[in-house]
Order: C-alpha cells, then sequence, then structure tokens
C-alpha cells in the first residue's frame, strides 16, 4: 500500500494562529528542500481550514508529505471539540492528501474501531506525551501497542541523562515495530540527533524562522547540516561536550566539522548535565556508549572522581578537560594546558614572564600549573580570597588581592574566569586599569570581551579566547581519532558560529 513506504527521516513542525502563516512557512520549507512537514490544526482557531490549506498547499507542492494533527487541549493541544470532531477533521485532512496523521493514545483509547478507517487510507501514528519526566516507557510501549497502528510516537521529558538512554533503548527493544522516539527538553536535545540512527522512524525539527512546537527542537538546517543526522551510520562513535550552560557552546560546530571534512563516521553532541547528575552521566555514556567528550564548567575538577585513569598533568592541576574511552577504562587529560600555552608563547618567553592570571576554577588551575612549569613567574588574583591562596600554595605561585593590583605590572595577563561571558556580557574583572602588556582573555563567546574592549583603548597586546580554544579542540580531536586536527576548518566553523549567535543568539541554539 502507498502510504506504508518509509517516511522522510525529518520532520518539520509547523504549528501557528492562522491559515496565512501556515501556508508562508510550509511553502518556506518547501523551498528550501523540506518534504516531510506536519500541519498542527489544532493550532487554528477552526481547524477545518487547516484541511483546505493542506489541498492548496499540496497542489503546489505535490513532492511533498503532510503529517495532519489535530491534538485535544486535554492532551495539551489546543483542540477544545470531541474526539468525534477530532477523528472527522483528521479524516478530512486525508482526502485532502495528508499521508500520515497523529492522534494522542488518550483519544484513541476512546474509538478504536473508527480509527480503522484511517489507518487504511494514510500512516495511523498513535503518540504518547509526558510533559513532566520519564515514566516506564516499558509499560507505555505495552498500553500503546494494545491499539492497532502504522507506528507508535513515545515523547517525554528529559530530566536527567539517563532518561535519554531509556528512550533510545526503546527502538532496540521492540525492532519490529515502527517508532518515533524522543525526550523534549534540553536535557533531551541528543534524542532528536540520535533516535533514527537507533532505529526511531524520524525525528522533528523547527521551522527555520519561526518557534518549533515543543521544547528542544532546532532548525532541520542545524539537523543536517551540523549534526548530519541523514549521514552518519548506526556504527558512528558519540563524542560531546559536558556543561552547565551548555547550549552557547561552539564545541559540536568545529568538531562535527572536523569529523565531516576527515570524513570520520562520528558524531559530536551538547550534553546539558547540572552539577548533580554527572554521577548519573557516567551511567548513560557507558551504556549508550558514548567514545569521549569534552569536559567544561562546572565539571572540570570533580569529573576526576568518575576516571579511571588520569594523566599526571592533569592530575597535578586537579581539573580535566578531555576524556576518552579506552579498552573499557575512562582516561583523561587537561588539553587546557596546551590551549594556554601555545598562544602566549607566540607573543612571549614564558620562562622569562611575568604572568597574573585571574580566576581560581578549573580553567585557572591549568594555565597556573602550565605557566610555573613553564618557567613562568605568576601571580593569582580572584574574587575568592581563600581559594585564590590555595591555588598558589599547590602550584608555588604568589597569591594577591584585587587592591594590591593598582601597584603592580605584569607582562600577561590571562583572564581565566566566566567574567564577560555570554549572556553576561558587560561585566568585566578590571573596572579601568589593566596590569599588564599582553591580554590574554579564556573567554570567547563573544569574540570581543568587555575586558578586550578595555584592553585594547588602553593599547595592550590582545588574545582572544578563540586561539585557545581552537589549540585545546584541536588536540582532543587527535586524542579521540588518532588523526591531525584540520584547523582552518575548525577556525572557520568555530568563526561561523560565533557569528550566528551574535547576529541572532537566541535562534540556532537557544532551543537546544
Amino acid at each position: 500500500m502507498p502510504h506504508r513506504t518509509a517516511l522522510p527521516k525529518i520532520c518539520i513542525a509547523l504549528g501557528f494562529p492562522s491559515v496565512d502563516q501556515l501556508l508562508a512557512h510550509a511553502r518556506q520549507e518547501a523551498e528550501a528542500g523540506e518534504t516531510f512537514l506536519e500541519f498542527r490544526l489544532d493550532y487554528l482557531p477552526k481547524p477545518e481550514q487547516g484541511v483546505e490549506a493542506i489541498r492548496q498547499f499540496l497542489e503546489r507542492y505535490p513532492q511533498c508529505t503532510i503529517l495532519a494533527t489535530c491534538r485535544r487541549h486535554q492532551n495539551h493541544g489546543r483542540f477544545n471539540g470531541s474526539i468525534e470532531e477530532q477523528i472527522r477533521i483528521l479524516d478530512q485532512a486525508i482526502q485532502a492528501g495528508a499521508r500520515a496523521v497523529d492522534i494522542e493514545v488518550e483519544s484513541a483509547e476512546n474509538a478504536v474501531q473508527k480509527l480503522e478507517t484511517l489507518r487504511g487510507r494514510a500512516w495511523l501514528i498513535i503518540s504518547y506525551h509526558n510533559f513532566g519526566g520519564t515514566p516506564s516507557l516499558d509499560a507505555v510501549m505495552r498500553r500503546m501497542a494494545k491499539i492497532p497502528a502504522d507506528a507508535y510516537k513515545i515523547v517525554s521529558t528529559a530530566r536527567k541523562p539517563s532518561d535519554n538512554l531509556r528512550v533510545l533503548s526503546l527502538a532496540k527493544a521492540n525492532p519490529r515495530v515502527p517508532l518515533i522516539l524522543l525526550a523534549m527538553g534540553e536535557i533531551g536535545f541528543p534524542t532528536r540527533v540520535l533516535s533514527t540512527a537507533f532505529g526511531g522512524a524520524y525525528t522533528y525539527a523547527a521551522p527555520l524562522s519561526a518557534e518549533g512546537t515543543a521544547a528542544g527542537q532546532v532548525s532541520s538546517k542545524l539537523l543536517r547540516n551540523l549534526y548530519r543526522v541523514e549521514k552518519f551510520s548506526k556504527a558512528a562513535k558519540i563524542y560531546g561536550v559536558i556543561a552547565d550552560p551548555v547550549r552557547h557552546s561552539i564545541s559540536p560546530a568545529v568538531h562535527n566539522r572536523a569529523f565531516q571534512t576527515r570524513r570520520i563516521d562520528s558524531v559530536y553532541l551538547p550534553f546539558l548535565v547540572h552539577p548533580p547528575q554527572l554521577k548519573d552521566f557516567f551511567l548513560f555514556a557507558n551504556k549508550l556508549p558514548i567514545a569521549g567528550f569534552s569536559v567544561t564548567i562546572p565539571h572540570k575538577q570533580k569529573v576526576l572522581r568518575y576516571l579511571d585513569q588520569v594523566d599526571p598533568m592533569a592530575r597535578r592541576i586537579g581539573a580535566v578537560n578531555t576524556v576518552w574511552r579506552k579498552a573499557g577504562k575512562w582516561r583523561g587529560t587537561n588539553t587546557d594546558v596546551q590551549g594556554v600555552v601555545a598562544p602566549l608563547a607566540k607573543k612571549i618567553r614564558l620562562s622569562k614572564a611575568s604572568v597574573l592570571v585571574v580566576g581560581n576554577g578549573g580553567a585557572a588551575r591549568s594555565a597556573a600549573f602550565a605557566l610555573v612549569d613553564a618557567g613562568a613567574k605568576v601571580s593569582i588574583v580572584g574574587r575568592n580570597p581563600d581559594r585564590v591562596r590555595a591555588l598558589a600554595k599547590v602550584c608555588n605561585a604568589e597569591p594577591l588581592l584585587r587592591d594590591e593590583l593598582s601597584s603592580r605590572y605584569f607582562d600577561a595577563l590571562i583572564h581565566a574566569t566566566p567574567l564577560g561571558m555570554h549572556p553576561h556580557v558587560n561585566e568585566c574583572f578590571f573596572p579601568d586599569r589593566i596590569p599588564a602588556e599582553i591580554v590574554f582573555d579564556m573567554v570567547y563567546n563573544p569574540l570581543e570581551t568587555l575586558l578586550l574592549k578595555r584592553a585594547a583603548e588602553q593599547r595592550k597586546v590582545l588574545i582572544d579566547g578563540l586561539q585557545m580554544f581552537l589549540e585545546q579542540a584541536a588536540l582532543q580531536f587527535e586524542i579521540w581519532t588518532g588523526e591531525s586536527a584540520p584547523r582552518p576548518a575548525m577556525e572557520k566553523a568555530a568563526i561561523e558560529m560565533l557569528n550566528s549567535m551574535r547576529v541572532a543568539p537566541e535562534r540556532e541554539l537557544a532551543r537546544s
């Protein structure tokens, strides 16, 4: 039967309050090459108007596949009619050319016989949504399987990293049943990239120039071009970055471009991991399995307790930013060391230099130990004097208070705090005079921080955070893959992503 041929891998979710808006966005997607669109008829004041919209759209774009949905408000939709009216609208949508219809399990359980008339003419998708969390999904699957359908859509809300695994594992447990499997929210974003590789029928994306219909949706452009959901195989290695927050990280853009350039079957994802969830992330990472990951704020120090082996320098620093799996064991190192030394060594002879490190977290520790080992005379200042003194003691540096800086001057300054990082771009550790000739800001988003702007006004030599980021990222890539890093491609990807975030800071990655 024609309707049983496979559906495309990416469905664009279109939910708008007017037919004109719905059609305008649908046309935009079709002109961009998209062929699978969901029309959320329940978003319209009169869902019947959406039926005519389907007919009009398909007359112009017959190559497209339309999924019609008219979710009732009792089930987190916007349609206020009865189940009978809901089914009647979906029936009309099929008559207008919709190739698939989605009806929530709550409605389906009360109209099993009537659904057979829909199933014979289009894909019948029974859907389950849980906006509160991720319950026992085996029980959900048993509940849904009682209703004959062409596919089953199970969408939960991820509250912790391992919820992603529970969702993705359903496909492996039910290999003969067509499933659409997703977890909503930023923590659940990995499922939107991985679901089809794990056996899911398709994934959802937001339209190019509007919000999606669920938390966590990103544009098909990101799914296709950045994450390459249609190109990496089931055997692809999975990498990522763990952080909180993580949505504005440029690491996915940089590493995915590097994989693409070297034609490596791998994908790199952003993993939102809240501080209390680090142990849960490792449960998730072990079973997925994840081959390696970057570590950033706030996990660089606490991650050590979960690693089997840590190289001596990272152990001394007490912070790890790079993790990989080898022979079943988690190993860690700190490529921030090279990220600090390499850019600075191009400007100054480190063995003869006096350097002020601003900060006392994982990044500051990396900088302080690396510079002391290189022979520099290191001083440390920060917002927490007790932590500054503790760090200075373990790395043989000089602790300073902020008010002592007025009478000091250094060859170089390394800023290693989150001050000035997006979205807090108006923050700066130095309100006026900057006590160094060279100013190196580890923050790369934005590329020109308030600190660097003030340093430029004071005619300092500048080193932006992107130089450090690219140096440490290149070393990460080489550790993970054993191949030389494509540095020009990685730099281009980083700049492109930073530019896109500057033009539309809450658009491309805000929902990821």
